[in-house]
């Protein structure tokens, strides 16, 4: 006699979008040859890039973007009520990223610039991660978002298990490389105290890091500042360097 057992039930999985490129959402649908075997774990109920299909709930909802508008409070509110896990995807939703940095400036300063005489046409809000409005159990970071790092936390979550949450500078990655430090090549980097889990692909390519995966926890920022100065950097350069992508988190701390 043979026993049979029951199918493993498929975990639901859905991706959406709030003010963004939508850059990490593509990066998802580059994962070719890792495609196949995620499907067979996991099955996708929503996912505007890709189908047509609409749910009623996911066991993990996936979202890209920043929260910049009262409709973006709205839908988030209700994604988060559905969802049993709700991860951030790339700067945007993780850290408010490079929209952020309209914060910096007053908002009506900003409607005017962006849409004219149009401007009480469109509400807007100062530019938040969603875990400026909802609680959010997983960031992957990064602009877009690394598809390794993407691949690691589904994985993870796919099993049941909790992904492990990267807190060590770019620098280390860069050292486990054993990449030459850009400084030492005449350039400036944000590797000293920007967050890990990249595998330090930009330096590694010569490209300097930019920051997009925000700030270690706890950062010497005066010392980056230093460095940066002292590396023929202005004041004002370093500090637009250092906010491209940490507006939101640290509008004041480097006046």
């Amino acid at each position: 006699m043979t026993t049979q057992t029951a199918p493993k039930t498929k975990i639901k999985i859905a991706y959406f979008d709030f003010t963004s490129c939508e850059g990490c959402q593509l990066n998802k649908l580059n994962l070719e040859n890792h495609i196949l075997d995620l499907l067979e774990h996991v099955e996708i109920v929503e996912f505007r890039e890709a189908m047509d299909d609409k749910a009623d709930s996911y066991d993990v909802a996936f979202i890209e973007g920043s929260i910049s508008t009262p409709t973006c409070v709205e839908r988030i509110h209700d994604i988060r009520r559905r969802a049993k896990i709700l991860v951030a995807l790339g700067s945007c939703a993780s850290i408010g990223g490079i929209n952020a940095m309209k914060n910096l400036q007053p908002i009506e300063d900003v409607r005017e610039i962006v849409y004219g005489e149009d401007k009480y046409l469109f509400p807007t809000l100062p530019a938040m991660p969603l875990s400026a409005i909802v609680k959010v159990d997983y960031e992957i970071h990064g602009c877009p978002m690394s598809i390794p790092e993407f691949l690691q936390v589904f994985k993870a979550l796919a099993m049941g298990k909790a992904p492990i949450k990267p807190d060590s500078p770019v620098c280390v990655e860069c050292k486990l490389r054993e990449n030459e430090c850009l400084f030492d090549r005449g350039m400036v980097c944000l590797g000293p105290i920007t967050r890990s889990g990249c595998d330090a692909i930009c330096p590694s390519f010569g490209q300097f890091c930019t920051g997009c995966r925000g700030l270690v926890p706890n950062p010497n920022k005066n010392a980056m500042l230093d460095i940066l100065t002292d590396h023929g950097l202005s004041l004002q350069e370093a500090e637009k360097r250092l906010l491209l992508f940490n507006s939101y988190q640290h509008p004041d701390t480097f006046k």
